[in-house]
């Protein structure tokens, strides 16, 4: 569709909430409908405008006592096939609506290629939209998935449709338990158990994706929290400074080591050089030059904003720079380097120490 999905928040706009797991069989279906009961028993105008129940009886006893819209049915490739009816719902406007099966693609020929194509339209139509997906149909971690599962996801949904999200909720089940589910008939038929057993179904693979799918639900409620929190009543994020040398061996360790504590704890981070006069262009060495636009490019690809500040006193530069970028945690390299014996041997050390620890900033020795 030509026309632009509003966002979150926006007046006219409907609500979206959506129901995320790890894989199939872990519930997100029922809860919708549980949803939907609830809603229903407080008076709301809710109606189904898709479910996907695979069978399962526990999922098909909700459905019922629920005000369902017919599909559409319409003939491909000489067979007849079901479809949501995106132009009875538009035509009934309920204020609600449970559309399963976000990723799913439409018959050719149907309104949009996508059904969230169609949750698009819909939540311009100030239609309120519960829908749910599985955490490997998100386009950006498409290739994450590939590598756990071995299976490429050819339906997928823009990261995009997360951040129109008005609520995220995480439907979470250990991997134990998501297996005793497949073992009892509750996902897939009992034929195919055995099957999905020796293949996506496997612990390792499921705690990955499981993992996954907290990341994600995480970083919504995260934006939720920086757009709709008050910036003086937020928690402090993890923000990282690296503090690097000339000395290039160390440097990258130190560059690769913040990354991977930034990537953690979901922080911004950055890369400090302090150039004394004794490191001025003019009198260092040009190897050490060409390291040092290395580890600067280096520390840029793996997400870091590079500082590189003129400064007589090391310790001052670092305290000046942590305070500036809201720092939160300081990494150095380990004692032996030639950063650190400069830190220890100036006279504001324990200022620096003070000053970090007022702001409560920690000091990382990196190994």
């Amino acid at each position: 569709m030509a026309s632009q999905i509003q966002h979150p928040g926006q007046p006219g706009r409907g609500k979206f909430k959506i129901y995320i797991g790890m894989s199939a069989g872990v519930g997100k279906s029922y809860r919708m409908l549980q949803e939907a009961h609830a809603l229903l028993r407080s008076g709301v105008n809710i109606q189904i405008g898709f479910i996907e129940t695979h069978g399962r009886k526990e999922t098909e006893a909700l459905v019922a006592g629920l005000p369902v819209i017919p599909r559409r049915q319409a003939f491909y490739k000489g067979k007849l096939m079901e479809e949501m009816d995106l132009g009875a719902i538009l035509l009934l406007a309920p204020e609600w609506v449970v559309v399963d099966e976000l990723a799913h693609s439409n018959i050719p020929g149907s309104r949009n290629e996508k059904r969230w194509q169609d949750v698009q339209e819909l939540l311009r139509a100030g239609i309120n939209v519960i829908s749910a997906i599985n955490i490997q149909h998100m386009e950006s971690i498409n290739a994450q998935v590939k590598t756990i599962t071995g299976v490429e996801v050819h339906e997928r949904v823009p990261d995009s449709m997360l951040q129109l999200a008005d609520e995220v909720v995480n439907i979470d089940l250990t991997a134990d338990e998501l297996i005793t589910r497949l073992k009892e008939g509750k996902i897939y038929d009992r034929a195919k158990v055995e099957t999905a057993l020796r293949n996506f179904f496997q612990s390792e693979k499921i705690l990955q994706l499981r993992e996954l799918a907290l990341k994600e639900v995480a970083s919504q409620v995260e934006r939720k929290v920086v757009t709709e929190v008050p910036k003086d009543r937020q928690m402090r994020h993890e923000r990282f400074l690296a503090c690097i040398s000339s000395n290039d061996e160390v440097a990258r360790k130190v560059i690769r080591k913040t990354a991977r504590l930034a990537a953690y704890y979901h922080g911004e981070w950055f890369v400090l050089y302090v150039q004394t006069p004794e490191e001025s262009t003019g009198r260092i060495d040009l190897a050490v030059q060409r390291h040092l636009i290395s580890n600067f490019k280096l520390a840029t690809e793996l997400g870091a904003e590079v500082l590189q500040v003129q400064h007589a006193n090391i310790a001052a530069a670092i305290m000046e720079k942590a305070q500036e970028k809201d720092i939160t945690t300081v990494c150095i390299g380990k004692p032996h380097i030639s950063l650190f014996g400069i830190l220890l041997r100036t006279n504001i050390f324990n200022q620096l120490l003070k000053t970090l620890s007022a702001h409560q900033t920690d000091i990382v020795i990196l190994s």
